[in-house]
């Protein structure tokens, strides 16, 4: 006996089919097939043949491969019983609740007592597909390891696409390609980490960012993943992802995977980034006032560390206030005796031999700025230098004599009272001041992974957001250490890296664009002379690289010359004033022919106006600048450019092109098959073009 199912979105299908009750596995994931498609058909072609030196039959690729059924590869559970006896499941079918777009299918082991559950849907407005496994047990079991539902990797692919990075580098990418075996990762830090971002890239031959079809995946976990990217001897692919080996400490008879995210799309790397960057922004991401735009920020980090001085900050408020900014967040050095990095944390009450009289008289001047007041925390740490663990050093994660992560140990955040003790402290902070925003940091590693963690963080992060609604959190760790939809269900913004390097920042922001949106970016204008590179950069390429994102200032405003205040006025006033369409804009990246311009286009949602935002972040090896196609125009419309930046025109630049001078009038066709011929810079320098397609005249598209 053959069943065979399907499930749609606005353009994929998902296809899936067993024979004998065994466990399904998919027979067709894609461009959405037609209503009456024959799934029996489509059941059979899916089949390999079988030759010589084989087994008499292939064994299934299903959404768990089983070590029962022979299967040559990755099996997508490893269970074993309670004194060490692995648990070799042969799962039948039980049950299904079945939909347009969605599907749960339930198979069982009698003989082993466990049950097996997938859940696939896919959002009829974002196209994502989410996927989650359940294994449940009739007494306790021990899990080292449980795939999400495991999903095939198209053959048409000759590469994959995942992302490593450390401290102040995150989202790089790392390609391997395809050959008989597999790319393996098994994040063990016990956080997302800046090592290993939980995402995937599969693009078929000849993709691009703008062109071709393409397939990525996103785990929505932030306790450290595994993947697997596997080719079996026979050719057939598959991708596995969940939490990390045996970071389930303790036996149960329940177990879940985190959602396993997917996209596919015919048209690039672009099509998959949009559907994650909408899916993120409207359907994971909770906002306390959806209808506020996105603050301005200004963060004191770089210009006080923890050197606080009540007249000192005021004053840089106050600059920061006539700069633009409209949230002022206090960062690390406010609480306990912390003087330095290695005391106090886990001490949160304010220190009154900074703020003699608490937090109010800053506060109030922040206000009176008109600004709103953030504040930083790092609610999962502890200093062993510090009155908490002195009174409570069994609170600590791991053995007393571990490594130390800048002087910090973990808080255990599976005990209920420690978690009672942070919500008491933070309630109080909360109740007791006009807060509105949290920078909620976790910078150091775990001493040994374990799932209880990250689930003890968002249990915390879960009644704080229900009991103060309006305050907003920021994810930050170390940077860019835990980004990931699983924090971001509870969190409204993530640091995406300490460095604010803007030449490092265009890099890391165009990869982070592959799956996340402007709204929950925080990108900063740092200093002159960057802390973390020791790179000195001019205010332009600063101030244009962090208006690509949710924008902000972290450097000590004081330093600022006045051509310098001027340039961050009028681009702050920019984003401000643009801000409200960018918010819900899509972030396509540009395929750019010279390697030295990193590019992206910002598409308002109703097509009718765009931002190019086009960085050159080293000497190109030509001499005059390449055109640079445009995407996803109406081809048959007509768009006014303008160079929003015409001003930052050096005098080496002695070329009479149009924009140089005036705003020009062309079609989406041209656009995007010639493309936009843009002045020469200098290396560290950004255009930006704005287009807006007109209504009328010939070839209008309204």
């Amino acid at each position: 006996m053959i069943r065979t199912w399907r499930i749609d979105g606005p353009r994929q299908t998902l296809a899936f089919g067993s024979r004998k009750d065994r466990l399904a596995r998919v027979i067709y994931w894609g461009p959405r097939l037609p209503d009456g498609e024959d799934l029996d058909a489509i059941y059979g072609a899916h089949k390999i043949d079988v030759t010589g030196g084989m087994l008499d039959h292939n064994p299934e690729l299903t959404i768990c491969p089983e070590s029962t059924r022979t299967f040559p590869g990755q099996p997508g559970l490893v269970l074993n019983d309670t004194d060490g006896t692995p648990m070799y499941s042969r799962f039948r079918y039980e049950s299904e609740v079945a939909g347009y777009d969605h599907l749960t299918l339930t198979y069982s082991d009698e003989g082993l007592g466990i049950t097996y559950t997938a859940h696939f849907r896919i959002d009829p407005q974002t196209d994502i597909l989410e996927a989650r496994a359940v294994v449940e047990a009739d007494r306790p079991v021990r899990l080292h390891w449980l795939a999400a539902p495991v999903l095939p990797a198209p053959h048409h692919s000759d590469e994959l696409i995942d992302f490593t990075g450390r401290w102040c580098g995150e989202f790089q990418t790392a390609t391997t390609h395809w050959s008989a075996g597999g790319r393996y990762r098994n994040n063990r830090t016990g956080r997302t980490g800046h090592e290993a971002f939980p995402g995937l890239i599969i693009p078929c031959r000849g993709a691009t960012n703008t062109q071709g079809e393409a397939y990525a995946f996103h785990y929505g976990w932030s306790g450290g993943h595994r993947m697997v990217a596997e080719e079996l001897p026979d050719g057939r692919r598959q991708v596995q992802f969940g939490n990390a080996n045996g970071t389930e400490t303790d036996k149960g008879t329940r177990f879940e995977t985190a959602t396993l995210y997917a996209a596919c799309s015919g048209e690039g790397l672009n099509g998959c980034a949009v559907a994650f960057q909408r899916h993120l922004r409207d359907r994971i991401v909770t906002w306390p006032a959806p209808e506020r735009p996105r603050p301005v920020h200004y963060n004191c980090w770089e210009a006080v560390y923890f050197d606080h001085h009540i007249p000192t900050l005021k004053d840089i408020a106050s600059r920061a206030a006539a700069l633009g900014a409209e949230r002022f967040v206090l960062d690390d050095g406010w609480f306990g005796t912390r003087d330095d990095d290695t005391r106090a944390l886990a001490d949160w009450q304010v220190d009154p031999r900074k703020y003699p009289d608490g937090l109010a008289p800053l506060i109030e001047h922040v206000k009176a700025e008109g600004m709103s007041f953030g504040i930083w925390l790092e609610p999962e740490m502890i200093n062993p230098d510090s009155e908490t663990y002195r009174a409570h050093p069994d609170w600590a994660l791991g053995y007393p004599d571990q490594i130390l992560g800048r002087q910090q140990m973990c808080l255990d955040m599976a005990n209920p009272e420690v978690r009672e003790y942070l919500y008491a402290q933070i309630a109080d902070l909360l109740s007791a001041n006009d807060i509105d925003y949290i920078k909620w940091d976790h910078n150091r590693v775990l001493p040994m992974p374990d799932a209880d963690q990250p689930r003890g963080t968002y249990a915390l992060l879960d009644r704080l957001r229900a009991d103060f609604p309006n305050v907003e959190i920021e994810s930050c760790a170390s940077g860019g250490g835990r980004i990931d939809f699983g924090i971001l269900a509870r969190t409204q913004r993530v640091w995406l890296s300490d460095s604010n390097d803007a030449l490092e920042r265009l890099r890391i922001q165009h990869n982070a664009a592959l799956f996340l949106p402007l709204a929950i970016t925080g990108s900063h204008v740092g200093p002159r002379d960057c802390h973390t590179s020791g790179r000195t950069l001019d205010i332009r390429f600063r101030a244009w690289v962090a208006a690509q994102r949710h924008m902000g200032f972290e450097m000590d405003p004081r330093e600022l010359s006045d051509d310098e205040v001027a340039t961050l006025k009028q681009v702050t006033a920019w984003w401000k004033a643009n801000r409200s369409w960018m918010t819900a804009a899509d972030i396509l990246r540009l395929d750019s022919t010279d390697p030295a311009v990193i590019a992206e286009q910002q598409m308002a949602p109703d097509g009718s106006r765009f931002v190019a935002f086009i960085g050159k972040a080293d000497t190109s090896s030509q001499v005059a600048p390449r055109p640079l196609r445009l995407t996803r125009l109406d081809p048959e419309a007509r768009y006014r450019i303008e160079l929003v930046n015409r001003q930052d025109v050096h005098a080496l630049s002695r070329g009479t092109p149009t924009l140089k001078d005036a705003p020009m009038e062309v079609s989406g066709r041209f656009l995007m098959s010639q493309g936009l011929s843009v002045p020469w810079s200098f290396p560290e320098r950004m255009w930006v073009i704005e287009g807006t397609r007109l209504k009328d005249g010939p070839g209008r598209s309204e």
